[in-house]
């Protein structure tokens, strides 16, 4: 009974290693390398077009958006300000102020994010984590945010944003930002 004990203990440690493993994400660093490096301040600079979708964990896709983002900066703060039009009909606005800390990190906030967002820069990527404050229907859950940004080009970005409650993705979200021409 004591080596089965001892086996099943062992099983169970290692079952936890890897699920907390897989917890830990890819390090923005990889993409270090990656052209053509994402300049904030040059990108985030007038408006931006996008166009997404929210997939639930099942792969279905519940709801699809457009949203304008008016980007512009006050010395070192960026902010954001997003109008969604949700095909639902429903229209939300969301304004983020996100600056550079001085150890080359950022931080974020906005309505509904908890606390504040961090974020890393790297090559051509911004990855973004927070904590929301998500609305469902007449109950709110807190859900994490593993938000990517990976620039294509001058004028063109890709965002893939995990959507987590417990460590289990429970959806993802997509949007394709274009960067209006002549900015």
């Amino acid at each position: 009974m004591t080596s089965r004990f001892r086996l099943l203990r062992a099983c169970c440690m290692t079952l936890g290693l890897v699920i907390l493993s897989g917890c830990a994400g890819i390090d923005p660093a990889r993409y270090a390398a990656e052209t053509p490096v994402l300049d904030m301040r040059e990108y985030f600079n007038g408006t931006l077009d996008g166009y997404g979708m929210v997939r639930n964990r099942s792969g279905e896709v519940t709801r699809r958006f457009v949203v304008i983002v008016q980007a512009s900066w006050a010395g070192e703060v960026l902010t954001l300000n997003e109008d969604f039009v949700w095909s639902d009909g429903k229209t939300e606005n969301r304004i983020w102020t996100i600056q550079r800390r001085p150890d080359g990190s950022w931080s974020g906030k906005a309505a509904g994010v908890v606390g504040e967002a961090t974020g890393t820069l790297s090559g051509n990527t911004f990855n973004f984590r927070y904590t929301f404050d998500l609305p469902v229907d007449d109950t709110r859950y807190e859900v994490q945010f593993d938000d990517w940004l990976y620039l294509i080009d001058e004028r063109n970005m890709l965002n893939h944003a995990q959507i987590s409650k417990f460590g289990v993705n429970v959806a993802d979200l997509f949007i394709s930002f274009n960067r209006r021409a002549g900015q």
